[in-house]
């Protein structure tokens, strides 16, 4: 391949659209500005959002309010029937749930670690070292003899 034969894709160069150039073209007369008006004049351009003196829906618009989705409090949920995979007498923590794949996910400012919920069963005594627990995670955990500990 040579310089002189690069080519363009297919499509990729369109032709000027030549107005004015005869009533049959499809482009004569007023050259596709339609009728009269602010636009059909030479040197118009009409600024984004501008609706000919009407106030601009951008404005009629209410923009106060709060919205508290920055500060929301995110876990990473992780199911009592998963901790089935621990030994009996094990400390779970976040550290130890993660090398076990059972905690996937990232470890920012919009999470704040990882809670328990309570699907499933727990067959197993534990100590459950975590960021939150659901009310009944934590009495399934506490009735077979385990101990909830919060934290990072």
């Amino acid at each position: 391949m040579r310089l002189h034969d690069l080519k363009p894709r297919p499509g990729a160069k369109h032709r000027r659209k030549r107005l004015g150039i005869g009533e049959s073209s499809g482009h004569g007369k007023t050259s596709g500005r339609g009728g009269k008006g602010q636009s059909a004049r030479s040197g118009s351009s009409i600024r984004i959002g501008f609706e000919g003196g009407q106030m601009p829906l951008i404005r009629r618009i209410p923009k106060h309010g709060f919205n508290n989705k920055r500060f929301k409090i995110s876990y990473i949920p992780v199911n009592l029937d998963a901790l089935n995979a621990f030994d009996d007498g094990a400390v779970v923590d976040e550290t130890l749930l993660r090398k076990a794949g059972l905690a996937n996910g990232k470890t920012n400012a919009k999470t704040n670690g990882v809670k328990i919920l309570a699907r499933g069963t727990l067959t197993k005594k534990l100590t459950v070292r975590v960021s939150g627990f659901s009310a009944a995670a934590k009495t399934a955990i506490e009735k077979l003899g385990g101990t909830v500990e919060i934290g990072k």
